[in-house]
């Protein structure tokens, strides 16, 4: 038997995940696909951290007029932690519309990347341990009213700096189960 499965019940939950935290919130206007994978489905294994880890492209619908920024979070509240792990920060510029498949990668120069939940940055796939059973991955965009300053580098200098930058927020959610 594996830790996932002696965990299996032990989740994280939303309700300390970012698109439930009253800062990040902002009407739901942005739609966000790939057609990597549909909302609600499986992540292929290219996109997975033991299986390539490369970053699924991915597309949105215009943000609304005056967004000087937008913010990219990858989000599993499904891991057997008090809060959810947030994989990737991302800041790309407002006229951003896609990413390509592998864009998430450090040294892209038109993404800043900040430090995720367990100090990475840039893409980090899912992994969640062995017989958990399935995650949730949350792609989540936030269009920002102002660009975050330079020294905005965490996700938890991003939770502290955020409550009244965001105009509009979509979301993209796709699963997987090791």
């Amino acid at each position: 038997m594996t830790i996932g499965h002696v965990l299996r019940r032990v989740r994280a939950g939303t309700a300390h995940g970012v698109w439930l935290d009253p800062a990040f919130q902002a009407p739901h206007t942005i739609g966000v696909s790939s057609p990597d994978f549909a909302d609600g489905g499986p992540i292929p294994e290219s996109h997975v951290a033991r299986g390539g880890n490369v970053s699924p492209e991915l597309s949105w619908t215009a943000p609304p007029h005056g967004t000087a920024q937008l913010l990219l979070i990858l989000e599993d509240a499904d891991v057997p932690f008090p809060r959810p792990l947030i994989h990737t920060v991302a800041l790309l510029p407002a006229e951003t519309r896609t990413i390509a498949r592998g864009g998430l990668r450090p040294g892209n120069p038109s993404v800043r990347f900040l430090r995720a939940s367990l100090g990475r940055t840039g893409y980090a796939g899912p992994m969640p341990p062995p017989g958990h059973g399935p995650h949730h991955y949350e792609f989540t965009l936030y269009a920002l009213d102002r660009p975050f300053p330079a020294g905005v580098r965490s996700i938890r200098a991003v939770r502290r700096a955020i409550d009244g930058l965001v105009l509009a927020r979509g979301r993209l959610t796709g699963t997987y189960e090791r």
